[in-house]
Formats: C-alpha cells, sequence, structure tokens
C-alpha cells in the first residue's frame, strides 16, 4: 500500500514540482503556515476535468499514509476528484498528542481554505473526510468550510476507558450529508445508525480499517459521488 502512486511528485524543496493539467492546478507537497505552526498538504489531481474536491486528514497519532486513506485517496482521483492530503501542524511538529480542539479545528481550516483557493477555479464541491481524530475534526468544521459532505473514518465515538464521554454530539452536528465507516470491533465503539446520514459497519475490522482498504474506499467515493455533480 504504501508503495501506491498517487500522482503526487515532489521536489526536494517542498514546493510545487508539476505543471497543472487542468486550469492551472498544480500537484505537489507543500507546508502552510497556520494560527498553529506549519500543516502540510499533498494535491494530487486526476487525469481528467475535476468534479469535486475532497481533503482528508489522519487520527491522532497517524499520518495521512494510513491504508484506508491511501485507498480513498487513490479510488477517489480515479473517479475524478482532486485530492488534498493535510498532516495537520502538531504532527508536522513531531508530536503524538492533538491538543485543544479549537486550534485544530482553526488550522485545519486555514489549510482547507488554501487549498480551495489553489484548486477551485469552478468552484468545485468539497467533501471533508478524516480519520479517528481527524474524523472529529472534519465533522466540527463542515459547516462552515461550506462542505457538500464529510465522511468519517473511524469516527473515534468514546475513549476506551471512559465510556460515558460520548463524542456523537460532534458527529450530529456536521449539517450536511455524511457517511461513518467503522469497524464492528473498533474499541471506539460504534455510532447508532441515526447518527449519521449512512453507516457503514465492517465485519472483523477493528478501529485501523486495515483489512479491505480498497472495497472501503470504493464505497467511500460511490457515496461520496452523489454530492459532487
Amino acid at each position: 500500500m504504501a508503495g501506491r502512486d498517487l500522482g503526487v511528485l515532489r521536489d526536494r524543496s517542498g514546493g510545487i514540482s508539476l505543471e497543472a493539467r487542468w486550469h492551472g492546478l498544480t500537484s505537489g507537497h507543500m507546508d502552510i503556515d497556520t494560527p498553529h505552526g506549519p500543516a502540510r498538504f499533498d494535491i494530487a489531481a486526476p487525469s481528467t476535468r475535476p468534479r469535486g474536491l475532497l481533503v482528508l486528514t489522519h487520527g491522532a497519532g497517524g499520518g495521512v499514509d494510513a491504508p484506508d486513506l491511501l485507498a480513498l485517496c487513490e479510488a477517489a482521483r480515479a473517479a475524478g476528484l482532486v485530492v488534498a492530503r493535510v498532516t495537520q501542524p502538531y504532527r508536522v511538529a513531531g508530536r503524538k498528542a492533538p491538543g485543544k480542539s479549537s486550534a485544530q479545528d482553526e488550522a485545519w481550516c486555514a489549510v482547507v481554505r488554501h487549498v480551495r483557493a489553489r484548486t477551485e477555479p469552478g468552484q468545485l464541491p468539497l467533501v471533508v473526510c478524516g480519520r479517528s481524530n481527524g474524523a472529529r475534526v472534519a465533522c466540527r468544521t463542515a459547516r462552515s468550510l461550506g462542505a457538500q459532505a464529510v465522511v468519517a473514518l473511524a469516527f473515534p465515538l468514546r475513549p476506551p476507558r471512559r465510556p460515558e464521554h460520548s463524542r456523537v454530539a460532534e458527529l450530529r452536528s456536521t449539517g450536511v450529508p455524511t457517511l461513518v465507516v467503522n469497524g464492528d470491533r473498533d474499541p471506539f465503539g460504534v455510532p447508532d445508525p441515526s447518527d449519521a446520514t449512512t453507516l457503514d459497519v465492517r465485519p472483523g475490522e477493528r478501529h485501523e480499517l486495515a483489512k479491505a482498504p480498497d472495497d472501503i474506499a470504493q464505497g467511500a467515493v460511490t457515496w461520496m459521488l452523489r454530492y459532487t455533480e
């Protein structure tokens, strides 16, 4: 999975490295300043005229190369979406703890708005996505970013040792169509079907969603294409 080619070319300086194939769009690896430190993003453009923009981010201690995220990126780009993978400032700085949710949200929104400004001469429909902690960020900010839909992978409903601390309010507050994909063996729990537009519970999967990432990705892309017409 780590060897997949997502169509992203990087140069050693971390700057833009590929001439645009559509409306001046470039693919590459870039750092961007946010109110809470530098974040990083990669943009991958489809080979045809894009039909939407997918911006996604990682879990608390993970990165944008998680198997389910990579599979989703590849499937989305093949379906005609521009894909941006965002590494949040605390991970760029080498930390595993996300810190305050307000700081995460502010930094994420700054990056998403920057990416939209770079890639949207025609105002592409926006889908935001995250896995685990990143799913919480995507849910909390979807409405303010003007997203058309949210994809929440492995939404961490409650801490395993503190089941009374439910995060379901974040899921319910998206204000837009929301797909939740969780494993039925996830120690963080599984949301109720009434808490999402669509709930995909994967048999035998845990929090990593690592058993069938391609199948998960295809299902998620089929779902999100409804909102990028």
